[in-house]
């Protein structure tokens, strides 16, 4: 056999074997944000994210799902990581929790906004799906302040076409039993709670029926 054959039979058979393994390969859900993902003061496996995986299973789905979250993440912050996330974990959804530590930082809204785009832009690239999550402000943050911070989520996910998933701290922001001492972070006991007000909106997408559209 020439080398010219066998250099043509290698790259066929790498060719082939590739596409064996990706086919294979179960889909991936990214979840991307701060604290309120990676599981900040409490076991990682109480987590909403962990929990997300374990219900996946219990429910048939065949989804892999990789944490890229990092407490204290910023958008910018997020934006530096994200190129070499997605080239590691190539996904097909993308869960994007990104925001708050902007606004609680005083961080320039039209900067975050620009940020916000720019990672749903780049995961909608790679043909991933992205699910933008609402953040919101205490209100000792001001009225103005607070509804312009919650204005931009609606404005990323109106212009982009990413599916808006509205606060999901909603059903226990108003209980203080939910959070630890902090008062900021949930406690593990409210993580549940935090994945059944995701589940609605990421069920519809892995059924196929979701479509983008802004949050009331």
């Amino acid at each position: 056999m020439s080398i010219r054959l066998l250099l043509f039979v290698l790259s066929l058979w790498s060719a082939l074997w590739t596409g064996v393994v990706r086919a294979d390969t179960a889909p991936t859900i990214l979840v991307f944000g701060d604290s309120l993902s990676a599981g900040y003061g409490i076991d990682v496996n109480s987590g909403w994210v962990q929990l997300l995986r374990d219900r996946l299973k219990d429910q048939g789905y065949p989804h892999q799902v990789v944490n890229g979250s990092v407490s204290g993440e910023t958008t910018a912050g997020g934006l530096s990581r994200l190129p070499a996330t997605l080239q590691r974990h190539p996904p097909d959804i993308v869960l994007l929790e990104l925001g708050a530590n902007d606004g609680l930082r005083g961080l320039p809204l039209e900067t975050m906004r620009k940020n916000l785009e720019a990672l749903v832009a780049a995961s909608q690239d790679t043909g991933a799906t992205v699910v933008l999550f609402e953040m919101r402000l205490p209100p000792n943050y001001g009225s103005e302040y607070t509804e312009r911070f919650r204005a931009v989520f609606h404005a990323v996910a109106e212009d982009s076409g990413a599916i808006l998933l509205p606060f999901f701290m909603a059903s226990i922001a108003r209980d203080p039993a939910n959070f630890q001492a902090d008062r900021a972070h949930p406690t593990a006991a409210a993580q549940p709670a935090l994945l059944d007000a995701i589940w609605p909106t990421l069920e519809l997408l892995l059924e196929g029926k979701a479509a983008a559209a802004p949050a009331s």
